[in-house]
């Protein structure tokens, strides 16, 4: 017999095991004795994990540039209404360049956007507003189920990272001129 036809005789023998040490009596699939344990995935930092997600690329970018990376790779714990990129395409024509240049403005934007705590969706919902790490005030508000961060909507909330919390919001958030 070849090398091949054995090894393929092998492979059907053993996968012919799997079936039967994996099926119960009746052929159906067997519960373990103990829950199956499997290691969580690897959190990512506030950062990576907006990296991860994809809708965040002109949010990163604009992290970047501010110079605010690190400071959100931290330990933390921060939440940030992250706007998402369609949120970033309805500002007005020239506004997102305009803050790309001006660093200073474009870092006051995005700390309107973190809070220096994490605060959950159920701990969100019962309150009135917010101290930004910028160190201006943001007011949110609450009806029925939709819940407003300034003129944005939450539109997902809880999304985990290592150093907080990520809810995502439809609109970029504008802090009130001094």
């Amino acid at each position: 017999m070849s090398k091949v036809n054995t090894l393929l005789l092998v492979s059907f023998v053993c996968a012919g095991l799997l079936v039967v040490v994996a099926c119960d009596e009746n052929g159906g699939a067997k519960k373990p004795d103990k829950p199956v344990m499997t290691a969580p995935p690897a959190q990512l930092d506030i950062v990576d994990t907006a990296v991860s997600a994809g809708s965040f690329k002109t949010l990163v970018t604009a992290v970047t540039e501010a110079g605010l990376a690190e400071t959100l790779k931290s330990p933390g714990p921060f939440t940030v209404f992250a706007p998402t990129d369609e949120a970033f395409a309805k500002l007005p024509a020239g506004t997102l360049e305009g803050l790309l240049k001006d660093k200073d403005k474009l870092k006051a934007v995005l700390l309107y956007h973190v809070v220096g705590s994490k605060v959950m969706a159920a701990d969100v919902v019962k309150l009135t507003s917010a101290k930004t790490a910028g160190g201006a005030v943001v007011p949110i508000k609450v009806d029925g189920e939709t819940v407003h961060v300034g003129a944005a909507k939450v539109v997902k909330t809880d999304i985990a990272a290592k150093n907080g919390v990520i809810h995502v919001i439809d609109t970029v958030l504008i802090p009130p001129a001094e």
